[in-house]
């Protein structure tokens, strides 16, 4: 009985350094290549806004929720680049199968943000997105403030009030 509140006692200590080792740890991007649209390989590892906030949403041509989302947004993008100087930019997830169907998709949408393709997965699998839309939120050093996972009509207006409350400084709740 000892010998068990002591493995009890020792799980829970552990647990509870790790868990404050967590908050003071910040979140930056992983460096992972991914396409642009025109094919060309860039490192993920490379993607600033000159102190600014970015959004990065996981998103797929397949997916009605993620495209709305990114719709909306695309609505209002020039007006939030003008008061926030926000950059916004939407990773494919779509496959081998359904990859070349990308740019023509974006082109038609008329998305003037930018759009990368992570056709193997490996920045979805790095950055732990198992369902889109997942949208994160970088402040202007790079670290990952802010991430949520799907959409629903009006949550373009909940997102641009958190990209200001970074610029303002204040701290977001995951």
């Amino acid at each position: 009985m000892k010998n068990i509140f002591l493995i009890i006692l020792s799980i829970c200590t552990y647990s509870f350094i790790s868990a404050q080792n967590t908050e003071t740890k910040t979140r930056t991007l992983p460096s992972v290549e991914v396409l642009s649209l025109d094919g060309t390989k860039t490192n993920t590892s490379t993607i600033a806004n000159d102190g600014k906030p970015i959004i990065i949403s996981f998103w797929a041509t397949w997916c009605k929720p993620c495209c709305k989302e990114l719709t909306s947004i695309s609505e209002v993008y020039e007006d939030w680049q003008k008061e926030t100087g926000v950059k916004l930019i939407a990773v494919s997830i779509d496959d081998a199968r359904t990859s070349a169907s990308v740019k023509p998709f974006v082109l038609g949408k008329n998305w003037e943000f930018d759009v990368l393709q992570d056709p193997n997965g490996n920045f979805k699998r790095a950055m732990n997105v198992n369902m889109v839309p997942h949208t994160f939120i970088l402040n202007g050093k790079g670290e990952i403030v802010w991430q949520h996972t799907s959409f629903s009509e009006g949550g373009e207006l909940e997102l641009i009030k958190l990209v200001k409350k970074v610029i303002a400084g204040e701290k977001l709740e995951e």
